[in-house]
């Protein structure tokens, strides 16, 4: 081994286990004494103290500079956060020092340090910093660890002279805002990333960032002596930057690795770790949960006060007189200013005026920090009297009439507790987690979220998203009972029993004490009870049989509580998850809505199955002449289906499978086609060939392996023994060329049918975090239709790949038979619809055991 060689075994030898046992120690008094601050200054010492030592023994140059940088340099290393180097050089190193550099970095990762690095001149850094942001942060917090003093004075100065405090604060508010719009603008995501996420510790860092940058000071301290805050301020921000300080700490040391997202997984844990434990009404993980969501509606509101702020500092305006707006209200700068910071406790119903008037004046662009502050400080003045004040009442009434700024208004009610304080019932659902899989929201955001998607009906710029739903919306009249309803609409979450009953209830009372009129509260309090009707009919019941559109039409009764349920079943279900929503979902809602209409507009008469029949006949044959099909050539394949197909397949269906089969009803060979479906979302496949056991469950195995989730199937035998199948599948695999994708289907299908090869296994997929750390109980249960002639199967259970697969073996074995099946994913959770017939069911006590079996393979 050669000297070199040794000595650097030496330098790791000595180095690593130093740095691991006393890293260990520093993890180990942090979880007895809880001091955020202790620990991350303990370990950005222990760093230094060792980059510090092997700087002297291996020195790479005396021209040189060792610099921290980052949150490195700001003196806080996180327990498995890397460590920011900048090697400073006077000139581009030549070969033989750039080659010591790459060793001595090497070194550091020998020792057990993720090392960030750059190597730069003084001119290299003032260059990149100007075009890169990131750099330039990086830079604000620089400090010298070690080698040439004179170096990093030079590049100090020569930062300072070229840092624009004005450029700076502009960069650093667009990459606020954009960082907001990563996380949906909120901080209630039910997983949110304790760094990042709006109201998190970057939140926090960039405040002193910009501070630093304009000569402020670097502390909470600095900032109240600035003025910029008041002292008790400083305190609340000292106190919530430690819980996050605490929590993240923490969740680092229980992952053992860089992870700043707030997991399901690690919830529990990092709670009990944190000192919560479950009561009776709530979880440790909840209470955690609830505690992070104050906090960080408390740091994004100080966090809009002190950029305003020191904005104002930095960009120093010419004084302008107020402009008065009312008896109580300014304008200065364009900000709403209270004429005195007294003006809520002498009236404390302009609470309600302050945000109206921010609706009625669109030259407003926020508010002043004093005002702020007086309304935050108002809050607890929203009580049982202010509440019975028929001025107050007819003021927040008024709130959702404006043209503009409802939605913006309401989340800053909810963000300074106003809102909550003003319908308790609304206080109690914010904060509050759904641990359903299914929404990626609190119950108070998701709210928001719904009257987001409401509002966004209404504008112009948006129309493209949703014509229909804009369409409705703009005809409408008094779209507002829309927006009340939506604050309705889950606010009994978590209190047991039906949400949607006593929402409803809650609606009644609301209306009724602010004298809404009889036909608004009607359709609101209805709107409540039946927020979730559509979503289920549409996508759990047969929407070709004529008597579920007539039992859906006899419940909305008229079209403006048609429409009404509509527009809110459609802004609700987008604002559960971006995961939840997609266009076959919407198709479906689409076809409820028309159907219904239809039958409404014909006074509510039932159009009789036969005339239906006829109807969709008449116009699949208009189609075939349409695409040049032969007169007659459909009639050899429709002699030998019955009423039932007619029934189920609209008319451009019937019409396609007439010309892909009119030639080919008694073919040996199996027929495959696939196409996009009409309204974009999916591709349609048809399969028609000689039925044979186990078909549908081979077809069903295909789909799962090929990576597609089937979202409908409609199961047909024709009277001389042939199946004839069609599918809705969506495609899961991130594959982009729908066309590619038809003609696989259609080969590999083809030839699967072909060879009658075994069913194929789905294969093995782990389930999802949510579903591991919040486990869905199956369900499964069986029941005769309305006729009596067969059986709906309801099924429930968390998804996975694979599902549909379990319950179609199931039933083979059992000897049912599948008609139809109707496949609705909620997130991690399916409620799927299947109409069986023959085998076991016809026995109530075997029919019990094939709930039982696959109960128990859905457990598996």
């Amino acid at each position: 081994m050669s000297a070199p060689q040794a000595a650097r075994n030496a330098l790791i030898a000595r180095y690593k286990p130093r740095i691991q046992s006393e890293q260990a120690s520093i993890c180990l008094r942090f979880l007895e004494d809880r001091d955020p601050p202790g620990m991350l200054h303990a370990r950005c010492q222990l760093i230094d103290d060792v980059l510090r030592e092997i700087w002297q023994e291996l020195c790479p140059h005396p021209s040189l500079a060792l610099v921290a940088v980052g949150g490195y340099g700001r003196g806080l290393l996180w327990p498995y956060s890397d460590i920011d180097l900048l090697f400073l050089v006077p000139k581009r190193p030549e070969p033989k020092l750039a080659e010591t550099l790459e060793q001595f970095i090497g070194l550091l990762w020998d020792i057990g340090l993720e090392i960030g690095h750059s190597v730069r001149t003084p001119e290299e850094c003032l260059a990149e910093a100007a075009g890169d942001l990131t750099i330039e942060t990086a830079l604000v917090e620089a400090r010298l660890l070690a080698g040439n003093e004179a170096l990093f004075a030079e590049l100090s100065t020569a930062f300072r002279k070229q840092l624009d405090p004005q450029t700076f604060f502009h960069s650093k508010r667009t990459e606020q805002t954009e960082r907001y719009l990563r996380y949906q603008e909120s901080p209630y995501s039910l997983e949110p990333n304790c760094k990042e996420s709006p109201g998190g510790l970057r939140d926090l860092q960039s405040i002193l960032w910009i501070a630093q940058a304009a000569g402020f000071g670097n502390t909470w301290k600095d900032l109240q002596l600035h003025g910029f805050i008041t002292l008790q301020e400083a305190h609340g921000l000292q106190r919530r930057e430690l819980f996050l300080q605490r929590l993240r700490i923490q969740l680092h040391i229980h992952v053992r690795r860089r992870e700043d997202r707030l997991l399901f997984d690690h919830q529990r844990a990092i709670a009990e770790k944190m000192g919560f434990s479950d009561t009776t009404s709530l979880l440790a993980s909840e209470q955690l949960m609830q505690e992070y969501y104050r906090t960080a509606k408390a740091i994004t509101q100080l966090n809009t006060i002190l950029l305003q702020n020191i904005g104002t500092a930095i960009f120093p305006m010419r004084p302008h007189p107020p402009v008065p707006i009312s008896k109580r209200f300014q304008a200065v700068n364009q900000l709403l200013d209270v004429v005195n910071e007294d003006v809520f406790n002498q009236k404390p119903g302009a609470i309600f005026e302050a945000f109206l008037i921010m609706q009625q004046h669109s030259e407003l662009r926020g508010m002043t920090a004093r005002t702020i502050r007086a309304l935050w400080r108002a809050r607890t003045l929203v009580d049982h009297a202010f509440r019975d004040s028929p001025e107050n009442k007819a003021c927040f009434i008024s709130l959702f009439q404006q043209e503009r700024g409802v939605l913006h208004e309401l989340r800053r009610m909810n963000q300074f507790e106003i809102l909550g304080r003003y319908l308790p019932n609304f206080g109690d659902i914010v904060g509050r987690m759904q641990h359903d899989l299914f929404h990626a929201y609190t119950v108070d955001q998701h709210t928001m979220q719904v009257l987001r998607n409401l509002r966004r009906f209404l504008e112009t710029e948006f129309a493209h998203e949703y014509p229909f739903c804009s369409q409705l919306i703009s005809n409408f009249d008094r779209p507002w009972v829309l927006y009340i309803a939506a604050i309705f609409h889950d606010i009994a979450k978590g209190r047991g029993g039906n949400h949607s009953e006593l929402g409803a209830e809650d609606a009644r009372v609301f209306c009724e004490s602010h004298g809404l009129e009889p036909e608004d509260r009607e359709l609101i309090v209805w709107l409540v009870r039946q927020h979730l009707e559509m979503s289920s009919v549409a996508q759990k019941k047969d929407l070709s049989d004529p008597d579920v559109i007539a039992a859906f039409a006899a419940l909305v009764d008229d079209e403006r509580h048609l429409i009404a349920l509509y527009l809110l079943t459609v802004a609700d279900i987008r604002g559960t998850s971006p995961k939840v929503w997609n266009t076959w979902k919407g198709q479906l809602l689409e076809d409820l809505f028309r159907q219904t209409r239809r039958v409404l507009n014909s006074g509510g008469a039932i159009p009789q199955k036969q005339g239906l029949i006829q109807e969709k006949q008449h116009e699949a044959e208009r189609l075939m002449r349409f695409l040049a099909m032969p007169d007659g050539a459909h009639e050899i394949l429709w002699r030998q289906l019955d009423t039932v197909y007619f029934q189920r397949h609209s008319a451009e269906e019937i019409a396609w499978h007439a010309r892909m089969l009119h030639y080919r009803v008694a073919s040996e060979e199996p027929v495959v086609k696939a196409r996009i479906c009409r309204h974009g979302a999916g591709i349609e496949v048809l399969a028609y060939t000689r039925d044979i056991k186990d078909l549908f469950v081979r077809m069903v195995g295909f789909f799962s392996r090929a990576g597609f989730n089937i979202m409908d199937a409609k199961i047909h035998t024709t009277r001389h023994g042939y199946a004839l199948d069609s599918f809705i599948v969506l495609d899961v695999s991130g594959r982009d060329d729908d066309r590619d994708l038809i003609q696989y289907i259609e080969h590999e299908l083809r030839e699967r049918l072909n060879r009658e090869t075994a069913p194929e296994t789905p294969a093995n997929v782990r389930l999802s975090r949510q579903v591991k750390h919040f486990p869905i109980q199956p369900t499964v249960s069986i029941y005769p239709d309305d006729k009596g002639t067969n059986f709906v199967m309801s099924v429930s259970a968390a998804d996975r790949p694979g599902l549909l697969f379990t319950v179609a073996t199931t039933l083979t074995e059992h000897g049912a038979n599948l008609q139809t099946a109707k496949i609705a994913t909620l997130g991690e959770r399916v409620e799927d619809t299947f109409l069986i017939s023959g085998g076991d069911l016809t026995d109530s006590a075997n029919r019990i055991r094939l709930e039982g079996k696959l109960l128990e393979r859905l457990k598996g």
